[in-house]
C-alpha cells in the first residue's frame, strides 16, 4: 500500500497506553541545581508565646484539694496537735480572771500580813503520844481437863428439827416455843427469847471471832484453849462488864473434834446480884479456824436452863 503524506519513516509503532508490570523504572533526571526541594513557609504570626497560666485559686482551695495528697497518719497528728492547742488557749482563757488583781504579795485591805512562825528544835524531849488504851484481859480460873455437864434445873423445850449453819457447817437442836430464830449480827444463825438486851436470852452460830490459831490442833483437847477464847469473848460481848464466872462443864465434842465449856456467869444489874447459864463450843470444820457455837440464858429464863444440857447433846459439824 502506497505511503500517504509526506513521511521519511514507516508506519508508527503500537504504544501501550500504560505500563506493563514488567516495564522497567523510568529514570528521571533533575538537574544538578535544583536537587535540593524547598517548601515554602508559612507566614509567621509574631514572636512566641507562652500558653496562659490557669487562674489562681484561693487557699482554701488549694487545702482542700492537698487534703488527698497527705497521709492519714498525718492527717490524725496535724488534727491532734490543733486540739491540744485549742484546749491550752481554752484553759487560759476560762482560768485568767483567777489571777490577783494586785501584785504578788499584795493583801486586801483591811487584812494584815502574818508571817508564819519557824519551828526550832526545843532542848527538851520530844513529847511522845499517849497510848491507845486496850481492853483489861478478863481473868477466869483454870479450866478443868475434864468435867461432866450436870443436868441443869427447869423443863426443855421441845425440839421441833435441826438447825444446818451452812456457813459455820455445824449442826444443832432447834428449839421449839418460845424460842425464835431471828436475825442477830454479828451471828449468821439465832435462836432467840424476847427483847435483845443484855445479858441475852439466845443460842447462836457462828465463826469463831478474831484471828485464827497459828496452826489447826490435831486433837480434841488442842481445842479446849481455844474455847476458853471464845468464853472471854461472850463474856466481854454479850454480859454486864465485871462479870465473873463458875466451871460447870468442861468435855470434847461427842462427835467429831472439838471442845465444849458450860459455865454460870455473875453479875450485877440494877443492884441486883443474878446469874446465867452459858455454853461455849468450838468445832473443827476442816478449817484452821474452828466454827462457835453460843448460848446463854440469864436468870430470868431459868426454866429454859434445861435447853443448854439439849444443845451439848445435840451439836455436831456436818
Amino acid at each position: 500500500m502506497a505511503d500517504l503524506g509526506d513521511h521519511n519513516h514507516g508506519p508508527e509503532p503500537y504504544k501501550p497506553t500504560q505500563d506493563a508490570p514488567t516495564t522497567p523504572f523510568q529514570r528521571v533526571e533533575v538537574p544538578p541545581g535544583e536537587q535540593t526541594i524547598r517548601v515554602p513557609r508559612p507566614q509567621s504570626a509574631g514572636p512566641f508565646r507562652p500558653p496562659p497560666a490557669p487562674p489562681r485559686r484561693g487557699l482554701i482551695a488549694r487545702l482542700v484539694t492537698g487534703i488527698g495528697d497527705v497521709p492519714i497518719k498525718l492527717a490524725y497528728l496535724v488534727g491532734a496537735v490543733v486540739v491540744t492547742v485549742l484546749a491550752v488557749v481554752l484553759v487560759f482563757v476560762m482560768f485568767s480572771g483567777d489571777q490577783p488583781d494586785g501584785p504578788a504579795g499584795e493583801v486586801e485591805p483591811g487584812r494584815k500580813l502574818v508571817p508564819v512562825p519557824s519551828v526550832t528544835p526545843s532542848a527538851g524531849p520530844t513529847p511522845t503520844p499517849a497510848p491507845t488504851p486496850t481492853p483489861t484481859p478478863i481473868a477466869l480460873p483454870p479450866v478443868p481437863e475434864r468435867m461432866a455437864f450436870k443436868t441443869l434445873p427447869g423443863k426443855a423445850s421441845k425440839v421441833s428439827g435441826r438447825i444446818l449453819d451452812k456457813r459455820t457447817t455445824i449442826s444443832y437442836p432447834r428449839l421449839g416455843k418460845p424460842w425464835k430464830a431471828k436475825s442477830f449480827p454479828p451471828f449468821s444463825i439465832a435462836q432467840r427469847i424476847g427483847k435483845v438486851a443484855i445479858p441475852h436470852t439466845m443460842v447462836v452460830s457462828a465463826m469463831l471471832p478474831g484471828d485464827a490459831p497459828a496452826e489447826k490442833p490435831k486433837t480434841s483437847d488442842g481445842y479446849r484453849d481455844i474455847a476458853v477464847s471464845a468464853v472471854r469473848w461472850s463474856l466481854r460481848t454479850q454480859h454486864p462488864a465485871g462479870s465473873t464466872i463458875t466451871w460447870t462443864g468442861s468435855q470434847k465434842m461427842p462427835v467429831g473434834k472439838g471442845w465444849m465449856l458450860g459455865y454460870q456467869v455473875r453479875y450485877t444489874v440494877g443492884g441486883k446480884p443474878q446469874t446465867s447459864q452459858a455454853l461455849a463450843v468450838v468445832i473443827e470444820i476442816g478449817r484452821t479456824k474452828p466454827a462457835m457455837l453460843l448460848a446463854s440464858i440469864p436468870e430470868s429464863g431459868k426454866s429454859h436452863w434445861r435447853d443448854i444440857n439439849t444443845l451439848v447433846k445435840g451439836v455436831r459439824p456436818v
